[in-house]
C-alpha cells in the first residue's frame, strides 16, 4: 500500500473528480432533453450521466494520468486485472434523477488489487461531501463521521435496493427485504448504493445489503464504511469481493444479525406478481 501522504494526495484528488462531476449534476438537473435506457430495462442513461463522466474524468486525466480508471459510461480496465484502478459513477441513481428525485451522488473511489482504498461521495442536492479511507479517516464536509453504536437488529434502521433485473429472476432481494422489515424498525430503499454506504457510514442507517451492483457503485462507499469502523463482508460475512456485486455493510455490531437473516431468506418467485 501506497504511504500515508501520497494516499491524502490521490483523497485530494478523488474530491476534485467528484465535485466536477457533481457541478454537471446540478447544472443539468431538471432539463434533461433525452433520457433512454442503457440495454436492460430501467438502467437509465442520460445528458447528464455523460456530462458528469466528462467533467470527472478530465480531473482524473489531468491529475494523475498514470492510474488506469473504470467508468461506468466508458468502461476501461477491470478490477481483476490488479494495480491502482480508480472506479467512477458519474451519477449514482439515475433513475432518481430523472424523475426529480433528489437522492443521487457522484462517486469516486481508488482500488488497489481489487480493494477499495479510498474514495468520495459527493451529494450535491444535499450539498453533502462523503470522504475518506482507512488510516486517512472518514469525513462529511470536513467534520469526522462514524457508524452508529446500534446494537440490536430490532433497534436498527436498514437499507437496500433491486436490481435492474429483479422481475426475471428467483434473487431479486424481495424476500430479504420482507424477512428484515419485520426483525427492525424499517427498512429503507434509497435508489443510490454510494448514498446508502455513505449514510451507513456516518451512522444515519446502521446497515445495508444488495445485489447486482458493479465496482463503480461499492468503490468509494465501502471504503469509507471501513474507515468510518464499520463492516464490510460478502452476505455470509466472508471476505469482500469487489467485483461480485454482493455486499453486506453495517456498523459491525449488526454484520451477524444481518447476515444470519439474509442466509435464512428464501426466494420468492417473481411469477407470483405477474412477472
Amino acid at each position: 500500500m501506497a504511504g500515508l501522504e501520497q494516499r491524502r494526495q490521490w483523497l485530494a484528488i478523488a474530491i476534485e473528480a467528484a465535485a466536477a462531476g457533481a457541478a454537471e449534476l446540478r447544472r443539468h438537473y431538471g432539463q434533461l432533453r433525452q433520457v433512454r435506457e442503457k440495454g436492460r430495462a430501467g438502467d437509465l442513461l442520460s445528458e447528464a450521466d455523460l456530462a458528469a463522466e466528462a467533467a470527472v474524468l478530465q480531473v482524473l486525466h489531468g491529475r494523475c494520468p498514470e492510474l488506469a480508471v473504470l467508468a461506468e459510461e466508458s468502461g476501461g480496465t477491470a478490477v481483476e486485472q490488479g494495480g491502482l484502478l480508480w472506479c467512477v459513477d458519474p451519477l449514482d441513481g439515475t433513475t432518481n434523477y430523472a424523475h426529480g428525485y433528489p437522492f443521487f451522488a457522484t462517486s469516486v473511489g481508488l482500488v488497489e488489487d481489487g480493494m477499495p482504498l479510498l474514495g468520495c461521495i459527493d451529494v450535491p442536492f444535499m450539498a453533502e461531501v462523503f470522504e475518506g479511507g482507512p488510516g486517512l479517516g472518514a469525513r462529511c464536509n470536513g467534520a469526522a463521521i462514524r457508524v452508529s453504536d446500534t446494537k440490536a437488529l430490532a433497534d436498527s434502521l436498514l437499507v437496500t435496493g433491486f436490481a435492474y433485473d429483479r422481475i426475471h429472476r428467483a434473487d431479486n432481494n424481495y424476500a430479504e427485504f420482507c424477512r428484515l422489515t419485520q426483525r427492525c424498525h424499517g427498512v429503507r430503499r434509497g435508489g443510490a448504493a454510494a448514498v446508502d454506504l455513505a449514510y451507513t457510514a456516518c451512522g444515519r442507517l446502521d446497515g445495508y445489503w444488495e445485489r447486482g451492483l458493479k465496482p463503480w457503485d461499492l468503490a468509494a462507499g465501502s471504503a469509507l464504511i471501513s474507515a468510518a469502523g464499520g463492516c464490510v463482508t460478502a452476505y455470509d460475512r466472508s471476505p469482500f469481493v469487489l467485483s461480485s456485486g454482493h455486499v453486506l455493510a453495517s456498523n459491525g455490531h449488526l454484520q451477524q444479525a444481518i447476515s444470519e437473516q439474509l442466509q435464512a431468506s428464501e426466494p420468492l418467485d417473481p411469477t407470483l406478481y405477474g412477472c
